[in-house]
């Protein structure tokens, strides 16, 4: 169940390409008496109906927002509007080849496994479909930023764990997990040096395993379905502690898991940031999935992992990433309200 977290110990660290930081004007947008929720109209994907080839809800982080608005938690005014982030930006992780090969319909057709994309004229696709992972990716990195400051953030998007800097996949195109904490490292600002990414998504999160496999100052802990997608056995030595599920595990066997093993992995390391992918595609009924948790039960879930964070003041970070029901949507939102409820998320100021 537990990958030693010692895995890491005789690989060399991350190169110091951080002294090239500049303050990231992805972090220059107003938050000042806002909730650190971050949103954006442009998140939702729409390319002319294609995106309903996809079984991923192309239009789930609206539907968030506007569940949060009927709930009067929030008004449009009190929330952070991230800014898109552009090439410059995606090259402090991304190389110029991956960058370059998303110009191809093709490859993009590949990465959002809709084929039909790839008849599309590329700037189409820009416009469409890659426009609404470049907001969402810069909505990760200012809610890093945000959740240094308020001690909580969270992206009504986001956790693109199956991108890595030098390739993209699973509906993931840029890796916001990856920039979130590189750009942290970056800041001098924060003199942040140490993260925790708790992927709670029901497929393992090889994207940033491959990004931060040779860096000590990253702890991984991955609760995933080991019959599915994407079976990537080199990122899985990333992994400091491993949860391998198996299929149509329920609320009782998953909250257990999840509470021992964050409660274990605390005691390892000691993170400044946690960086939280809250997939819901662990909901039963999920065919991508194949768990059977309970929307209460994913519920609890962010409720254990916000208890935890908060509770030994750690920042965090929430990304919503998978889901392919359209209730989804509702639990999401059930569960930030929940977490007001609780006292695990108030408004502050900066």
């Amino acid at each position: 169940m537990c990958c030693t977290c010692c895995r890491k110990d005789n690989q060399l660290l991350e190169t110091e390409d951080d002294d090239n930081f500049q303050l990231s004007r992805l972090y220059s947008v107003e938050t000042d008496g806002k909730w650190p929720l971050i949103y954006a109209t442009q998140y939702d994907i729409s390319f002319m109906g294609l995106e309903k080839l996809h079984p991923f809800d192309a239009g789930k982080w609206g539907r968030v927002y506007h569940f949060l608005l009927d709930s009067e938690m929030i008004t449009d005014d009190c929330v952070v509007r991230p800014l898109e982030i552009n090439e410059d930006e995606l090259l402090y992780v991304h190389s110029k080849k991956y960058i370059k090969s998303l110009k191809s319909s093709f490859t993009v057709a590949q990465i959002t496994e809709v084929p039909p994309v790839l008849l599309l004229p590329n700037c189409v696709v820009q416009k469409q479909v890659l426009s609404p992972f470049r907001f969402q990716t810069g909505g990760t990195i200012l809610a890093g930023k945000l959740a240094l400051t308020r001690g909580w953030a969270i992206n009504i998007g986001g956790g693109f764990h199956h991108c890595c800097a030098n390739n993209g996949g699973g509906f993931c195109a840029y890796a916001d997990i990856t920039l979130c904490i590189k750009y942290i490292f970056g800041d001098d600002q924060n003199r942040i040096t140490s993260a925790m990414i708790v992927d709670l998504d029901a497929h393992q999160g090889n994207g940033h395993e491959r990004d931060f496999k040779s860096d000590r100052r990253v702890y991984i802990m991955d609760v995933y379905n080991r019959h599915i997608y994407p079976k990537d056995h080199d990122a899985k030595e990333a992994i400091d502690r491993k949860v391998e599920l198996n299929c149509e595990v329920e609320d009782e066997e998953y909250l257990n898991k999840v509470k021992v093993n964050l409660e274990a992995a605390l005691s390892e390391f000691t993170p400044q940031i946690i960086i939280f992918n809250a997939g819901t595609d662990i909901l039963k009924g999920d065919g991508l999935g194949l768990l059977s948790v309970s929307a209460e039960g994913i519920i609890k879930r962010d409720e254990l992992v916000f208890s935890n964070a908060r509770k030994r003041n750690i920042p965090i970070v929430m990304v919503t990433s998978g889901g392919y029901q359209k209730q989804t949507a509702r639990v999401i939102a059930d569960s930030i309200l929940n977490l007001k409820s609780k006292g695990l998320i108030t408004i502050t100021k900066d």
